[in-house]
């Protein structure tokens, strides 16, 4: 299933972590900490991708046991799904 970070939420970035932060029209109201690995997931969530895309690319990326990255993509997907912030 295609799906895309809904442009109600605005991605900052510093050098260790990432903030994800609703604008006043997001029914989310408040501010969502991370680190570069949420930056990347993020940052490939701004335009239509998949689960499985998004995982693909962070493999590319990081190396990992097996299943971590999927789980970790999973969680974070989950959790911006849980606040709105992902369409589709």
């Amino acid at each position: 299933m295609k799906m895309k970070l809904k442009k109600d939420f605005i991605v900052h970035e510093t050098k260790d972590e990432t903030m994800l932060v609703a604008t006043g029209s997001a029914k989310f109201s408040g501010l969502v900490k991370g680190n570069k690995m949420l930056g990347e997931v993020l940052g490939l969530l701004k335009n239509d991708t998949t689960e499985a895309a998004v995982v693909a690319a962070m493999r590319e990326k990081y190396e990992a046991p097996e299943g971590k990255i999927e789980a970790d993509v999973h969680k974070v997907i989950t959790e911006l799904r849980g606040i709105g912030a992902i369409e589709g």
